[in-house]
This record gives C-alpha cells, structure tokens and sequence, in this order.
C-alpha cells in the first residue's frame, strides 16, 4: 500500500504543469472507479453464487424429502394391498368346504349334460369348472357364442382348485404392475369387443386393491366379454346402468368390485352377485380367473 501510494505521489509531484496534475488526478479517477467498479460485480457476483448455491441445496432437499414421501406412499400401498390380499386368503380358507360344494355341483351339471345357467341380469353364461393345478377352460361364453375355448395353467398353482390362487397375482410398484397384468389382460381379451382394454383393468385393480382377474373373468361370464351386454358397455351384469364407454364402465366396476364383494371371488361374493344360480357363477368365474 506504501508503494502504491508512494507511486501516486510522485505521479502528481512530477507534473510539469498544473493540467498535467489535472489530467493526472483525472487519470487516477477513472482508474480508481473501474477498481470499484470490478469490485463491486464481485462482490455481486459471489452473493449471486452464493444465492444460487442455498437454492441448489433447498431443492435437493426439497427433492430428497419428495423422493422419500413417495417411495414411503408406494411402500404403504403396497402393503396394504398385501394386507388384503392375505385377509381374502384366509377367507377363502374358511369358505374352503363351501366352495367345494360349489364346484362340484357345477361338475356334476357338466356331466349331466348342463351346458348353461342364468345370470342375474337374466344372460344366459356357460357352465365351467376350474381343473386340478388351477388349468383352466377360457370357455364362459355366452350360449349365441360359438367361439372355440383356450385351456391355459396357472404356474403358481398354491391354491386348491376350489378356491382363488391368491398368490397368483404379485403386488409391486403400479408401474411394474400395470405393465404386467396389462399383456395378461389383454391376451385374454383379445378378439372381443373388450380387446386393447387390459391397462384400464390392470390400473383400476391396482388403484383399487382388488385381483386383477376378477373383473375381466366376470365380464365373459356374463356377456362373453362384452359381446352381448344388457346395458350399453356394461359387460358385467352389474346394477342397472349403463355407461358411455369401456374406460369408465370398467374402472366403475372395479370400484364396484372393491366396495362391495371384497378382494378377489369368493363364496360370499357369489352369493351376493349371483344369487339365482352362485355355485355355478363362482365355479365359472373362478375357471376364467385361473385362465388368466
């Protein structure tokens, strides 16, 4: 600094003439205020820098704490989908003898030459019956249907051929999910009226926390997978509506399904959906589920 000013000093005393000062002083000025100038904007610059930093770090914050929440949210709807999952199982254990029943006197109808039996919207649904290792006909079809039966096996196979495999369907992140059950879908639904419709029913399942089969299984057994509905778009025979198209009419039945007959098909479920003729209803449901 004593340099620097000694320097000045002798710049000024130097001067021949009093414009030479002047001009000097001028010189020093302009000079002394780029200085100020260079480092005011750094100055600016560092607090700008600064600023931007603490933003940096608010946001990956803000973003670590998203990121948390979410994957908190999807570890809980999961487990409680496991969760109902489980209950229906142990229901369905309970209503084991029952559904026996159920489906013997269905196999008993086959072989006595039964072919069909009524819904409750009054359709008329093949009789069918899921085999041992949960093989089962995609054959419930309306008795004007003349389409030819798939025979597909379940490879979990954990579950009596009585019952629902429960653990046939894995709860996973709904991405994963959908993308699964959507290809599964929509081969059982291809060349219906249904077909393409398999994400809808796999995101309404999975938003729903109900099997993904059960609703596509129900809609061939009640109308051949929409061939022949007794309401518009209502594949189910569910209620008395029906709906401007597949998208909602499916997600409203899904909703349905969850509300009002529990996880997945079961005796109870039957007998409150199909109460004319359950034990064959709840065989062939069960048989397209099992196909699925």
């Amino acid at each position: 600094m004593s340099q620097s000013s000694g320097g000045v000093i002798d710049m000024l005393l130097s001067a021949d003439n009093f414009n030479e000062l002047i001009s000097a002083m001028n010189y020093l000025d302009i000079v002394a205020g780029k200085n100020n100038d260079a480092m005011d904007k750094l100055v600016s610059t560092q607090q700008k820098l600064e600023q931007t930093q603490d933003t940096l770090k608010a946001q990956k914050a803000e973003a670590e704490t998203a990121k948390d929440q979410a994957k908190s949210a999807m570890d809980d709807a999961i487990a409680a989908r496991k969760e109902a999952q489980e209950e229906a199982a142990k229901k369905l254990a309970a209503q084991q003898a029952e559904a026996q029943k159920a489906v013997e006197e269905a196999q008993k109808a086959e072989k006595d030459g039964q072919t069909t039996f009524k819904t409750e919207s009054g359709n008329t649904a093949t009789v069918t019956t899921p085999t041992a290792g949960n093989n089962a006909s995609n054959s419930s079809n309306n008795s004007n249907n003349s389409s030819n039966s798939n025979s597909n096996s379940n490879s979990n196979g954990k579950a009596s051929s009585d019952t629902s495999n429960t653990d046939a369907v894995t709860w996973t992140a709904r991405d994963k999910f959908v993308q699964e059950w959507t290809g599964r879908i929509n081969a059982y639904l291809a060349g219906s009226p249904m077909a393409g419709h398999g994400k809808t029913f796999a995101e309404a399942a999975y938003d729903n926390g109900v099997d993904p089969r059960y609703s596509p299984a129900i809609a061939n057994v009640e109308s051949s997978k929409g061939l022949y509905c007794f309401k518009p778009y209502n594949a189910w025979g569910w209620g008395s509506s029906g709906f401007i198209d597949w998208d909602s009419a499916i997600r409203a039945h899904v909703a349905g399904l969850a509300s009002g007959y529990g996880y997945t098909v079961s005796v109870t479920a039957a007998k409150k959906y199909c109460p004319p003729n359950w034990q064959f209803w709840y065989s062939a449901v069960l048989s397209n589920m099992n196909s699925i």
